[in-house]
């Protein structure tokens, strides 16, 4: 009976033990949590279209499809002959504007030069014209003396007192008195007249100073205009040498050598390949513990050996249906999120001629930031 018992304490003790390891194994099951997520998906880059800014004929196309560039390196030219021919006009226009600038400015100088000669003129004549008034006072004055004088001697001479001669005499100075005041009173009226005339001259060559002046101003404009013309002309034949505007490869040309663009035409497709990145899906129940940031890994289908780091540069707000070119474990109807694994650019730049768009892959992302990652996700580059 004793044995018995404790063959029973044995298998109830078994018993308590195996329920026990079942709960605690249902607790940790119930408990498991994804850490890592995944989606399948393709390498992308961002596409950079090569287009002409102005319209034009393409003449050399210096690259291929599949050829590396550089940012800066010319990759295509435009026809350049009529813009050429714009810039030589515009460079003519401006000679020309220069050269009746100088004409105006050497107009201005000379019409000063008038103009202070002319009001050096009216001075002296002035000047000269009061000296006649003076000498029309003068001579006046002198006419009175000998008008008098004479009429003494004409009544002295009627009484006997003086000889008729002297009387004679008397009357030749006084008509001299006459003549030498009217000789003084035209050499007024000519000085005066001359005033006027150098007056005129001031006036006029005041008029020429005003409209070189103006022409001057015109000219200087037209110099301006023509810097313009020449500036925006040189500009865009600057840009009839169409570059790459990134470190990229070229995808495909869309035009070919010989053939007229319009502005804005396309004539290179070139992949970007600093910015570089997977997009994949995942479901609602995972994409909300995923934030921008999160550590993430890309797998290729080429290469699985090795494991590129990345990190989640996207997480669209809205939910949209699985791409059908997208394979995902869950059923196609069921509502997605995109994503964004971006490879770092530095690590871009030290394999960037490696680097192939379109090839299929795994990307890998970190839903707790403190877990770590598996060995099988960890970094292992070429």
């Amino acid at each position: 009976m004793a044995k018995r018992n404790k063959w029973f304490k044995w298998i109830a003790l078994a018993l308590v033990l195996s329920i026990a390891a079942i709960v605690a194994w249902r607790h940790v099951s119930a408990n498991r949590t994804v850490v890592v997520a995944s989606g399948n998906g393709r390498i992308e880059a961002t596409e950079i279209d090569i287009d002409a800014k102005i319209p034009g004929r393409i003449r050399q196309i210096m690259v291929d499809e599949g050829d590396f560039v550089t940012a800066g390196e010319p990759i295509v030219l435009m026809d350049t002959d009529t813009l050429q021919a714009q810039l030589w006009e515009n460079k003519a226009k401006l000679q020309e504007a220069m050269s009746a600038l100088e004409k105006a400015r050497s107009e201005v100088v000379q019409r000063e030069a008038e103009k202070n000669a002319a009001i050096a003129a009216v001075a002296q004549r002035q000047s000269e014209k009061s000296a006649a008034i003076a000498v029309v006072a003068q001579r006046e004055a002198e006419y009175k003396v000998g008008k008098r004088r004479f009429a003494r001697s004409a009544t002295l001479a009627k009484e006997g007192a003086m000889t008729q001669l002297e009387a004679d005499d008397d009357e030749a100075l006084m008509e001299k008195g006459a003549a030498a005041v009217a000789t003084a009173e035209a050499e007024v009226a000519a000085a005066s007249s001359v005033i006027v005339t150098a007056q005129g001259q001031q006036a006029a060559a005041s008029a020429a100073i005003v409209t070189a002046r103006a022409q001057i101003k015109a000219q200087e404009a037209n110099i301006e205009a023509a810097k313009a013309s020449i500036q925006r002309v040189q500009s865009d034949i600057n840009d009839s040498t169409l570059q790459s505007p990134r470190d990229g490869r070229v995808q495909y040309k869309v035009a070919q050598v010989g053939e007229v663009v319009g502005p804005g035409g396309h004539v290179l497709n070139v992949v970007d390949l600093s910015d570089v990145y997977m997009t994949f899906f995942l479901p609602t129940n995972l994409v909300g513990r995923v934030r921008v940031g999160n550590e993430a890994r890309i797998v290729l289908d080429a290469a699985p050996q090795y494991v590129i780091p990345a990190f989640i540069s996207y997480v669209s707000d809205v939910a949209q249906f699985t791409p059908k070119t997208v394979e995902t474990k869950t059923e196609r109807e069921k509502l997605m999120f995109r994503l964004k694994a971006q490879i770092p650019p530095d690590l871009l730049k030290q394999h960037i001629k490696m680097v192939k768009t379109g090839l299929p892959g795994v990307a890998y992302v970190l839903l707790d930031p403190n877990a770590e990652w598996p060995p099988n996700l960890a970094v292992r580059l070429p």
